[in-house]
């Protein structure tokens, strides 16, 4: 009767003041919530929490709007939802062994008034089945191009497949297949041309999804080659002289083993009694005729491989190389010292022939004007110790 008697103006007035205090109540209290990636089986925690609540009633609800918690009471038949916690200010609720019929968008409501909700999405991944790993053929011979498939089945959302050789990253062609319920089988087919290098190295597929991590699968290749061959000198160690023996072998590998093993002399006819046993090449009492290139080929079912040796016979009394440069120096030094020796000797005679005339100059020196013998030695330079005992020798 009260609210009767106001006018229009006052009325209007009284259902604001009503409207904004319930919008600043409802503006004060902030729900919020997150949004849940949840691997399918495992558990999903769903939480809604309010800011500056004032004993306003939390409720989750289903995406069909159904109401899972009201406070901290249940009503959904599914023992799969558990009340983890409950306060004023927070309802959290685990959701375990989840399945894809659980993805969808959770409410969190706030009773106010107006009434608040948040949205929690729950996607639901789904990892791939064990990677199968195809190759189009078990072996593969050097230079030929092999094709290897990765297939990463069933996942949600749809894989990524990268390849690595050994440690180098290869990049490789991917298919995307859809399936039911966003469901995606994803094929990569790697092509790559394989070296002898290649035999053994793993090639591996990694599969890269936000479900799993270190999810792989690989494959060694087995590549086959041509054989790899050299010739070994068994005997001499040096110069191969006239009338020595000479030995050589051949060694060769490949994948398969080499099967055949050939001996040939290039452009001649091989020595008539040359021994061949195996791999091995025996030739005895060589001679200058012998000389030539011998050739050991071996093959396998990939190809064929040579390698030359050069044969050169040297007289029997040729020297190898070491000597022939110890005598070069022997030389050198003989030549430096007979040098030596001439220049020492021109300097000697020399010396002995100068010290010779001054001696004769000295000796002769002031006796020109003497009236006598006895007169040009005691007047001769140097002869003054001595006149005394010149003079007694003549008398």
């Amino acid at each position: 009767m009260a609210i009767s008697g106001l006018g229009s103006h006052s009325i209007s007035l009284f259902f604001y003041v009503i409207f904004a205090t319930f919008l600043h109540k409802a503006q004060g209290q902030n729900l919020v919530t997150n949004n849940v990636s949840v691997v399918e089986g495992e558990t999903a925690i769903i939480s809604c929490r309010v800011k500056n609540n004032d004993d306003s009633v939390i409720q989750l609800l289903n995406p069909n709007r159904q109401t899972i918690y009201f406070r901290d009471v249940r009503p959904l038949k599914d023992s799969r939802f558990q009340l983890v916690n409950f306060s004023d200010n927070e309802l959290l609720v685990s959701l375990s062994n989840v399945s894809l019929s659980d993805e969808g968008r959770y409410v969190c409501q706030l009773y106010t008034d107006p009434p608040q909700e948040a949205y929690a999405d729950i996607t639901v991944l789904v990892p791939p089945g064990n990677p199968i790993l195809e190759s189009r053929e078990e072996i593969v011979s050097e230079g030929n191009e092999t094709e290897i498939t990765c297939i990463a089945m069933g996942s949600k959302p749809a894989s990524t497949i990268k390849w690595m050789k050994g440690d180098q990253p290869l990049q490789g062609e991917a298919t995307v297949e859809e399936l039911y319920d966003r469901m995606f089988t994803v094929t990569s087919r790697l092509r790559l041309t394989v070296s002898k290098e290649d035999d053994g190295v793993a090639v591996i597929c990694i599969i890269d999804h936000p479900a799993v991590k270190d999810f792989q699968a690989q494959k060694y290749l087995e590549v086959q080659y041509k054989p790899e061959v050299q010739i070994v000198v068994e005997f001499p160690e040096g110069l191969t002289r006239e009338g020595e023996n000479l030995e050589l072998t051949c060694k060769a590998k490949g994948k398969p083993q080499p099967h055949q093993i050939n001996w040939l002399k290039v452009d001649d006819d091989f020595p008539s009694h040359a021994v061949i046993t195996g791999s091995d090449l025996f030739i005895e009492n060589l001679n200058k005729s012998y000389n030539g290139t011998y050739r050991c080929v071996a093959s396998n079912l990939v190809g064929e491989a040579y390698d030359d040796y050069i044969l050169y016979v040297y007289d029997s009394r040729a020297d190898g190389a070491p000597q022939k440069i110890d005598h070069a120096v022997i030389g050198g030094i003989v030549a430096v010292v007979v040098f030596a020796m001439l220049c020492l000797l021109i300097v000697l005679g020399r010396y002995f022939a100068r010290h010779k005339g001054t001696y004769f100059t000295h000796e002769a020196k002031g006796a020109d004007d003497a009236a006598d013998a006895d007169t040009a030695i005691i007047n001769a330079e140097g002869g003054h110790n001595n006149s005394d005992d010149k003079k007694e020798y003549y008398i």
